[in-house]
């Protein structure tokens, strides 16, 4: 689509519109998309406008949409808050984790109309764009509509980057609608510069993520059935991770617990049969098993509980990072939590913050034999290890307050 002018994009964009409905249906009949809620996916909002000034922020997924949890709160009271996001997975973590007034709605498929729609609906004040989201209706609407734009922790790829730069004029058009730019890293700076965007400093939302939340009695209940066993935590993984996870376990089996939490939920029934064939004792926390501290390997597919098994696990595999393609996951989020991090050599995501955590703060695996090391000597790691991990976490985070009284200035 890059390579393409943006006439040429809303011309084809437009026509794709009349089918888009029934591709939704589609997707929804495959459970990528919420069909109770199809509607807003097409501009329709399922909720009324609150009067004043409206601040739309919109992040991709999970990932993006929990890293603008923070920002949401340091701008709640300030204006009327509207997130959107374009999965069922992030949309059901952001029902349980925004601000009480703070409202969210699926992203609506960027085409002329819905976008016409859309912004006829909300008119937002101030849009706020996460990461790598560029749609080019939304954004020009918006702009044209008097709005002001912001594109914040930017982070789009060398080959994103290097496709915009085959149509550098429409290039210019669409980074040009923005009136603040803050790109993750020098390199996507310069790179946005060169495109003709502004380069107001730099800004990586998922360093400033508070820690995760718990529910207290379940966390009491949890160490209640453990007794004295320590936990081993796979966190986030993805598919062929969690074979090399369960043989990482196997010695350890007799003196640890083992959980695992999959990035996609969706995932669990599989992971767990995989654990009976290898011959674990497994319990599935979305069969409506409890926890019960007997079974060898407890399956933790549900929705925002990874605060809960951080708080319980004496180190944490983060997952996306033994197979390529997903890139890694936030390693802050068991570090704030004082759980020790492992991780494998995949973790181009969060390059920086690895970097930055070399030295003891995490342990490199490159294999299964590693990992099964590197368990075996978190159930004897020094704590002031973990200590050192947060101090670094919480130091990463830094303060939103400045940020969200600029973007408050400019709306």
């Amino acid at each position: 689509m890059s390579a393409l002018g943006l006439g040429l994009y809303r011309a084809a964009t437009g026509l794709i519109g009349p089918f888009a409905p029934a591709l939704l249906r589609s997707r929804a009949r495959r459970g990528k998309e919420d069909m109770a809620r199809l509607e807003e996916r097409l501009g329709r909002a399922s909720l009324p406008r609150p009067t004043g000034k409206l601040i739309w922020l919109h992040a991709a997924s999970v990932g993006e949409g929990l890293s603008l949890l923070p920002l949401v709160s340091a701008l709640a009271g300030q204006a009327a808050i509207l997130v959107t996001s374009g999965t069922t997975t992030s949309a059901a973590l952001l029902a349980q984790r925004l601000p009480q007034g703070a409202i969210h709605q699926y992203a609506p498929i960027d085409t002329p109309a819905v976008a016409r729609r859309f912004l006829d609906h909300w008119k937002p004040d101030l849009t706020v764009f996460v990461e790598s989201e560029l749609w080019p209706n939304l954004i020009a609407g918006a702009k044209a509509r008097g709005g002001r734009l912001a594109l914040l922790s930017a982070r789009l790829s060398k080959a994103s980057l290097d496709g915009w730069a085959l149509a550098r004029g429409s290039a210019r058009e669409l980074l040009g609608c923005f009136d603040l730019v803050m790109a993750q890293d020098d390199a996507t700076a310069a790179r946005l510069v060169g495109l003709g965007a502004r380069d107001d400093g730099r800004l990586n939302l998922k360093l400033a993520a508070e820690p995760l939340p718990v529910n207290d009695k379940a966390l009491a209940a949890a160490r209640r059935a453990l007794g004295k066993r320590p936990v081993l935590l796979a966190a986030s993984t993805h598919e062929g991770e969690e074979a090399m996870v369960l043989e990482a376990f196997r010695p350890l089996k007799a003196q640890a617990r083992l959980v695992i939490a999959p990035r996609h939920p969706a995932r669990g029934e599989a992971v767990a049969a995989l654990a009976r064939q290898q011959g674990f004792s497994a319990r599935r926390q979305g069969a409506g098993e409890a926890f019960d501290g007997q079974a060898e390997v407890y399956v933790a597919d549900a929705l925002g509980e990874l605060g809960l098994w951080f708080r319980l696990a004496c180190t944490a595999f983060v997952g996306g990072s033994l197979v390529s393609g997903p890139g890694g996951h936030n390693p802050l989020e068991p570090a704030l939590l004082r759980c020790p991090v492992i991780a494998g050599p995949w973790v181009e995501n969060w390059a920086s913050v690895y970097a930055a955590m070399q030295g003891g703060l995490y342990t490199r695996v490159d294999g299964g034999a590693e990992l099964s090391a590197a368990f075996a000597g978190a159930l004897g790691a020094d704590p002031a290890l973990a200590e050192a991990a947060e101090a670094y976490a919480r130091t990463a985070a830094g303060d939103l307050s400045s940020l969200a009284n600029h973007l408050i200035g400019i709306m």
